[in-house]
């Protein structure tokens, strides 16, 4: 009985993973609808709220970007075809450790921004110090963070939010801004988390990077044209003819 029951729900199981159907997910239009991957379900309502991440490296091709990844969420499945949102970013920790030494003072802030177009937004900054700063001067450089984030993001989109966020252009805002107050080593966005889904992007929307073309071949050399056949080829110079060597006159024998 017990070997029955372990074969009946042997075949169950086998049966279950057949039923399932691979899902392809895509980015959004502001990353050309690149093809992010696939996931296996059921059904279509199994593959919905899924999260899948990728470096902006994979995403366009800059090798200067694969510090950066970007989170994506199921949002909308069509066939067997799964459209993504942007949901968020992270820095890998290797990136971070990097940034903070020992004699320097690493200062974090979580500010709650909102766009243009409803998108709410839980950022999470970071500043990186020169030397070591008193907890003042800590206080002063989050209060710009919290200012300049909220100023920054309640003037663009959510795809202008995006593209700032990889271009480093929202850091670099940051970082002019704190540089009063303290010498400031670096200014990143180390997380983002999309706590409110606002106005989708409208479709067809502009790729924020293209993704890097490959080099096109460098062109040949022309190769040489042969001889037409009207025109006559120049005769070949004439051989000299080779002169033979004499021959020494027999010697007459004596009797």
């Amino acid at each position: 009985m017990v070997e029955k029951k372990t074969r009946a729900a042997a075949k169950k199981v086998k049966d279950k993973w057949k039923a399932k159907e691979w899902y392809k997910i895509f980015a959004p239009d502001m990353f050309s609808k690149m093809q992010l991957g696939e996931t296996p379900s059921e059904t279509a309502d199994g593959v919905m709220g899924r999260i899948t991440e990728a470096t902006v490296q994979d995403l366009t091709g800059d090798f200067s970007k694969m510090h950066i990844k970007i989170k994506f969420k199921v949002h909308d499945v069509r066939g067997l075809d799964a459209n993504t949102m942007f949901y968020g970013h992270d820095l890998t920790s290797d990136y971070v450790r990097r940034l903070t030494r020992r004699k320097r003072t690493k200062t974090d802030a979580v500010v709650d921004v909102t766009t243009k177009d409803g998108w709410q937004i839980r950022v999470k900054p970071m500043a990186v110090s020169e030397q070591r700063i008193q907890a003042s001067q800590e206080t002063a450089v989050r209060r710009i963070m919290h200012e300049e984030l909220l100023k920054a993001s309640a003037e663009v989109t959510i795809g202008e939010f995006v593209r700032m966020l990889i271009m480093g252009e929202l850091a670099k805002k940051v970082s002019d801004a704190s540089k009063i107050i303290v010498p400031i080593k670096r200014i990143e966005i180390r997380r983002t988390e999309v706590t409110r889904m606002g106005k989708p992007p409208e479709p067809g929307e502009a790729p924020i990077i293209a993704p890097q073309e490959e080099p096109a071949p460098e062109p040949e050399e022309p190769a040489e044209e042969p001889a037409t056949a009207t025109e006559t080829p120049a005769p070949a110079p004439e051989a000299e003819p080779k002169a033979e060597p004499e021959t020494p006159p027999a010697e007459e024998k004596k009797e």
